[in-house]
């Protein structure tokens, strides 16, 4: 299981991860996950694969904004996450946004919109 977040060695993608301009959407149903959310945080567990994903706060909250907002832009996310959770838009913000959004596609939790 995963300590802080999907990291990048497990389940990677044959795909590449979405750029600034390209549109995301969290996969409908996410078909073959089992999840379980406590407060602000949240497991999953990959029946096909067998893999459990710990999703931390920040991890939970940038999939709920892509679920909630299906067919925004990696910049758009950014914008709505920063505003959800009441931070700043800076450069570090937006770099672990870049990098949780990376992480979520690598285990198959977002889709091209």
């Amino acid at each position: 299981m995963s300590a802080a977040s999907p990291s990048r060695a497990e389940a990677a993608s044959p795909e590449a991860s979405p750029t600034e301009t390209e549109k995301v959407a969290a996969r409908p149903g996410a078909d073959g996950w089992l999840f379980k959310s406590w407060d602000n945080e949240a497991v999953l567990f990959n029946t096909a694969s067998g893999d459990t994903h710990y999703l931390r706060p920040l991890t939970l909250a940038l999939y709920e904004t892509c679920r909630d907002h299906p067919g925004y832009t990696v910049s758009e996310l950014t914008t709505a996450l920063a505003a959800r959770l009441g931070v700043a838009e800076s450069a570090s913000f937006r770099e672990a946004t870049e990098d949780t959004l990376h992480r979520l596609h690598e285990i198959g939790l977002l889709e091209p919109a």
